[in-house]
């Protein structure tokens, strides 16, 4: 046996495209369209002045930051946990809370999801077990029950809204499938719950098992500082904790830290932010229906959709060689839609008038 036959080897994650071209209208990897919070450049012009303190490690809790969040969220800090985006909260978690999954009980996800959870639990070797969405893109929660039609399991993990689908799974629905598992960690991944979805966030004072994800990367306008956070019961966020400090206790560095907190105390800048690119939505939703399209009834800051005059890919290169990148997934069942992400309004209509140019030709 060679060297070469002794290393793990899985198919990593593909994130869009991030194009080197000027005046593109990137609209395929949910990026927030605007800049972070004024307190965030008040953040890094601190900082600049006192450039010193990176010489010192970080703090390891991000103290400022869960304290601001927690405050937020009216939780103890004590059940803030937060790491270098929700992808590394994410990875941690099923590192932390689904080894113990198997053939027999595997963890259960959508099979039209994020793409990363198959991802993480090829890299950790972790059983799972994909669930079919309805034909309308839906989730049922008694899928994911074992006493309902559901499988045994050793975890859940869902977004909601779900990706790159956008579709809400309603809250008695989300409380169904934790309730139906009082013995499993229920992950609810809310990436994109501040575009106008309801949060799992109040269950936490019912459900001890479950555990809810966001990110600073989409409605915060902070991808680039790479921020998330995840929220639960003091027992998970120490165990969380334990898992993290066994291999780096000094994950976010510390201009994320200042930044971070500066962007979770600006409530006002978050929410009139948030309202606008959920108001470009349905307005762009509107308008591309009106071309025809189909989708479903996106509740994230992007929209799924698809033409029945157009292949997705045909479609998505059709925009690309305007300027205009969106993302396709050459998957099964979703290989006719793409996801568009909300941009400003100047960019959705840019969008609106590059499909019409296209529809036309066809015609």
């Amino acid at each position: 046996m060679s060297w070469e036959d002794k290393i793990r080897k899985v198919e990593p994650y593909v994130a869009g495209e991030q194009p080197k071209e000027k005046n593109i209208i990137k609209l395929n990897t949910n990026e927030c369209p605007y800049p972070p919070a004024p307190g965030v450049q008040a953040a890094v012009e601190q900082l600049a002045r006192d450039s010193s303190a990176l010489r010192l490690y970080p703090d390891m809790d991000a103290t400022p930051l869960v304290e601001a969040l927690a405050a937020q969220y009216h939780v103890d800090p004590d059940q803030i946990f937060v790491g270098v985006g929700s992808d590394d909260v994410l990875a941690l978690c099923f590192l932390t809370f689904f080894s113990a999954a198997t053939e027999e009980a595997p963890i259960l996800f959508p099979d039209i999801t994020y793409s990363f959870y198959d991802v993480w639990a090829d890299l950790y070797r972790i059983p799972y077990r994909t669930i079919p969405l309805g034909d309308d893109f839906s989730i049922d929660p008694k899928d994911y029950i074992p006493a309902g039609s559901g499988a045994s399991n050793s975890g859940v993990i869902f977004p909601n809204p779900n990706a790159p689908t956008g579709l809400e799974l309603p809250s008695a629905e989300v409380e169904r499938i934790i309730a139906g598992n009082p013995d499993s960690i229920v992950i609810v991944d809310e990436a994109y719950i501040d575009f106008g979805g309801q949060t799992a966030l109040p269950l936490l004072d019912i459900y001890d098992n479950l555990l809810v994800v966001q990110t600073f990367s989409k409605s915060r306008a902070m991808a680039g500082a790479r921020v998330g956070f995840a929220v639960g019961s003091k027992k998970l966020i120490k165990y969380l904790k334990d898992v993290k400090f066994s291999f780096n206790s000094y994950t976010m560095n510390l201009p994320s830290i200042r930044i971070g907190t500066a962007a979770a105390l600006d409530t006002a800048w978050f929410e009139e932010t948030t309202k606008k690119i959920a108001d470009t939505r349905e307005r762009f939703k509107a308008e591309i229906r009106a071309l025809g399209f189909e989708f479903p009834d996106s509740r994230s800051n992007f929209v799924f959709a698809r033409h029945p005059s157009f292949a997705g890919a045909d479609l998505q290169k059709a925009l690309r060689a305007r300027g205009i990148i969106v993302r396709h997934f050459a998957k099964p069942r979703i290989s006719d839609y793409l996801r568009i992400t909300i941009g400003t309004d100047e960019q959705m209509n840019a969008v609106v008038k590059a499909l019409k140019e296209i529809l036309s030709e066809k015609s």
